[in-house]
């Protein structure tokens, strides 16, 4: 049997304020186009397929249009909700969408029930793990405590459960949303831990030909039987290095699994580079990332003046700007009232200028600056109440001292 593992669609997503629906709408035609030219026997989603529980009516009708298309090619689709997703709006109108060949599973409660398909080797078995809240599913599943792992052993203890009533050769794939040990995060998926712990040994899925995962976005194998699709986009330059695809996965006909990667088609190229502005905007070795999406690190010691109107003159599609100066890295140890001990009030604020600015401090113009600041808070704390003084007009009635009650006899 071959199935199509994919999963982390997040519909509705944008990439730092750049929307994204186009590119998931080409993505969507890629996936349709692959299930047709490979013959897939089914597609596996493996979770998050909106960005949010409430999605916008964009990312809905996207959605909506992609089951239409994979349920006009005759293809049975198996979906399961992720952490981004409302199992109970993802949900809606399970039970009519089964007869076309739509298979949702957003209740933990079905853990142990699969969609049963066959092909001429005999049956397998696809049983959705929809993403498990440990607090709110514990009960549920009978679970010893609200953890990630005893949660989704629980879920699993149903699955092989189920699996033994079944007929003897009867294969058996496992879709699950999960972080699970071995695996690589980026910085795009959600924080799951609970108490700490978000990850979950790969030994629970024990007894079954193939675990699809979702959740991260990196496509990635952590056995020959347990595989993470990733995202079909990139979704956090963290991402950068990603080679964004699905699985075309063969189950044999003794649970043999054979995968192949299958590329996504990418909207723009990402790219990171780290180094001084001026190196940034005349380094010839840069030009092939003139068209990509950009985060630009920079490491100037000073922060120069308009750094993202003059990286975008080269670098149109840049969308990140982060400054992590060079300088001499600061001693820990030393405490703050050290630093400032026997320091006069004009050192604190060239100090603080030379921090901030990765130790270059203020020029003469600068301190001339900062100097008659400090003239001026000393004026005006030692004039006498009540009395405009040089600096400026008089204090606010809030900013007076109160005045001395009269004494009384």
């Amino acid at each position: 049997m071959r199935i199509l593992h994919t999963s982390d669609w997040h519909l509705g997503r944008s990439f730092h304020r750049v929307g994204l629906l186009d590119a998931q709408a080409r993505f969507v035609d890629h996936l349709v186009a692959t299930a047709r030219e490979e013959r897939v026997d089914a597609v596996a989603v493996a979770g998050d397929v909106y960005d949010r529980a409430v999605p916008s009516l964009a990312a809905v009708e996207l959605f909506d249009e992609a089951l239409h298309r994979l349920a006009a090619l005759g293809v049975p689709t198996v979906l399961i909700s992720g952490n981004h997703d409302s199992p109970r709006r993802l949900g809606v109108g399970a039970g009519l969408m089964e007869r076309a060949g739509v298979h949702l599973r957003t209740d933990p409660a079905g853990c142990g029930t699969p969609v049963v398909l066959a092909d001429e080797h005999g049956d397998v078995a696809l049983y959705g793990l929809p993403y498990l809240e440990p607090a709110l599913v514990r009960d549920t599943l009978g679970a010893e405590r609200a953890a990630h792992a005893a949660v989704l052993r629980a879920a699993m203890d149903r699955v092989r459960a189920d699996l033994a009533t079944r007929r003897p050769g009867t294969r058996s794939v496992v879709l699950a949303h999960a972080c699970v040990t071995g695996g690589a995060a980026s910085d795009s998926e959600r924080d799951i831990s609970v108490g700490g712990v978000s990850s979950v040994p790969a030994g629970v899925f024990a007894g079954v030909d193939y675990a699809a995962l979702g959740h991260l976005h990196g496509c990635q194998a952590l056995t020959d039987r347990i595989r993470y699709s990733g995202s079909p986009l990139a979704y956090s330059f963290s991402e950068a290095r990603h080679r964004k695809s699905v699985w075309l996965v063969d189950l044999g006909p003794g649970g043999e699994v054979a995968a192949e990667r299958v590329d996504c088609p990418v909207p723009r190229p990402l790219a990171r580079l780290r180094g001084r502005l001026e190196d940034l905007l005349t380094d010839p070795r840069l030009a092939r990332h003139e068209d990509a999406w950009l985060e630009a690190v920079l490491t100037d010691p000073v922060r120069p003046a308009e750094p993202m109107a003059r990286l975008a003159r080269r670098f149109p599609h840049v969308l990140s700007l982060v400054f992590d100066p060079e300088g001499p890295a600061e001693d820990p140890f030393t405490s703050y009232a050290r630093r400032l001990r026997g320091r006069s009030d004009r050192q604190i604020a060239e100090d603080f200028v030379a921090h901030v600015r990765g130790g270059r401090g203020p020029d003469a113009a600068e301190r001339a600056v900062l100097g008659d600041a400090l003239d001026t808070v000393r004026a005006r704390e030692a004039e006498p109440s009540g009395r405009p003084g040089p600096a400026g007009p008089p204090p606010r009635a809030a900013d007076r001292p109160a005045a001395a009650p009269e004494s009384t006899r």
